[in-house]
């Protein structure tokens, strides 16, 4: 009778120190922390240069609210980082949660240059409430968080009939873990072209760069038509059917014109 006693006793202690283990693992997935980065790239653009003085950058989520990360301020031309190129401007550690928005704080000294000459770039609001880019993700405990704001210069960028240039920024959220990718280049180099890939009324684009290549980032996966249109009077040219797949680059090689 004491033996089963005893063993009633050790088996309830089991079950009592499994639960709390279980209880104990699930609140620190319910309060635990994921570390975030975030990076910024471009398509190559029709200017010599793009620049933007980045001074914060802003996170809102439900469990923090507002939040400013490790930002790496300065001067960043855009146009430096394209074709597969980017660099993290910020990162930070983040409770979990529904991330919702993130802002770029811009300073003053923004400026866009177009054949050799300077000029300076307005960015209405972008010094107060920042530039704000919409989101709609869920923070997991332990997994790192990495995006990539595919900053549109060419779209971006309006002039205005007095000659100045406004930012009416297009900013593009990349999620390489749910997206592949398209590239290729076109010949004669000399030309510059622009490539867009739709698919059922959505589409994506990019720019050729100095060499005549291209890499359109963050394509879903699916099915697209592919069109490369040259600045000059050649005939655009059209590609059906380019698949893309999630973490691969669709290779289209050298289209001549």
């Amino acid at each position: 009778m004491k033996n089963k006693i005893f063993l009633s006793l050790a088996l309830l202690f089991v079950l009592l120190n499994s639960c709390m283990k279980d209880s104990s693992t699930t609140n620190q997935q319910q309060a635990g922390t994921t570390d975030m980065s975030v990076s910024l790239t471009d398509g190559p653009g029709n200017y010599d240069e793009v620049n933007i003085d980045l001074q914060g950058v802003e996170v809102i989520t439900d469990a923090e609210g507002t939040k400013t990360l490790n930002t790496k301020t300065g001067i960043y031309d855009l146009l430096k980082y394209s074709n597969g190129d980017d660099t993290i401007v910020a990162t930070g550690k983040m409770e979990v949660g529904m991330i919702s928005q993130i802002r770029l704080i811009l300073g003053e000294n923004n400026t866009v240059t177009v054949d050799g000459v300077s000029y300076p770039l307005i960015t209405p609001s972008a010094e107060q409430s920042g530039l704000k880019i919409q989101l709609h993700d869920a923070l997991v405990a332990g997994v790192k968080y990495a995006v990539t704001l595919d900053f549109d210069a060419n779209q971006s960028i309006v002039q205005q009939g007095n000659g100045s240039y406004l930012l009416k920024p297009v900013i593009r959220v990349i999620d390489e873990a749910v997206s592949g990718a398209i590239h290729g280049m076109i010949t004669p180099d000399t030309l510059h072209a622009t490539i867009t890939a739709e698919a059922n009324g959505v589409s994506y684009s990019t720019v050729t760069d100095a060499s005549g290549e291209f890499l359109l980032r963050g394509v879903p996966a699916g099915t697209y038509t592919v069109t490369i249109t040259p600045d000059s009077p050649d005939t655009p040219v059209t590609i059906n059917n380019v698949k893309v797949v999630v973490g691969e680059s669709t290779d289209l090689q050298t289209i001549e014109f």
